[in-house]
């Protein structure tokens, strides 16, 4: 799980009170007083304390059966490659295009499944790329790397605290249910959330042949 944010909080909640055997998550940030409006895994005391020990502790405290890898370190294309390697299930709860980007080529180059989660003022996306199937879509098909794609982010945008944790309990849905092989994946299914209606709507993305991760043209 890259991101212990907004969205990780949630996810790695349930994933470790699921029992998921080992959760790793980086995050290169320190808590700050202005993230406890949506990041639940922590405290006023966490303030200043680094994210993933912080979120260590709070997780060993819920399941201490789950082996928590705390990575204080922002994930880039260097590293991504061994992390996602290792890894079953691959959770992006970034904020930035270049770690999103960079998470996709590595779970595209091992055919690592992705789950990938957004979340901006009050409106929420949530994608599953099944990337061990051939004929699935990856993240640079829906956003290409070359694309012109305003980058915003909650800390200056802000966000409804609910639904990150709306948008992060689903991933952690999507994640237990390709571990435990249940369930139907929904595989190039891209889930729309406006929190402002209530409405949640989805659309079919479909793999591009020239798209310069995953394509063949």
């Amino acid at each position: 799980m890259v991101g212990a944010g907004g969205l990780g909080c949630p996810a790695s909640l349930y994933l470790a009170s699921s029992g998921v055997g080992r959760l790793t998550i980086a995050d290169a940030d320190t808590v700050d007083l202005t993230n406890l409006q949506r990041q639940i895994l922590y405290r006023t005391d966490s303030v200043g304390a680094t994210k993933v020990a912080e979120a260590r502790k709070a997780l060993a405290a819920i399941n201490p059966e789950v082996e928590i890898v705390p990575l204080a370190s922002r994930v880039t294309g260097e590293d991504a490659g061994s992390l996602v390697a290792a890894a079953d299930v691959v959770l992006d709860c970034s904020d930035n295009f270049a770690t999103r980007h960079a998470l996709n080529r590595a779970c595209v180059a091992h055919a690592k499944p992705l789950v990938a989660g957004a979340a901006i003022r009050m409106d929420g996306q949530l994608m599953v790329f099944d990337l061990r199937h051939a004929d699935a879509p990856c993240y640079a098909c829906l956003f290409p790397e070359e694309g012109e794609v305003e980058e915003v982010q909650c800390a200056v945008m802000g966000v409804l605290a609910p639904l990150t944790g709306a948008i992060g309990a689903m991933q952690a849905m999507e994640a237990v249910k390709l571990l435990a092989g249940a369930g139907e994946t929904p595989r190039g299914l891209l889930t729309l959330i406006d929190a402002k209606t209530s409405g949640i709507r989805s659309v079919r993305v479909k793999k591009d042949p020239r798209c310069r991760v995953c394509g063949t043209g």
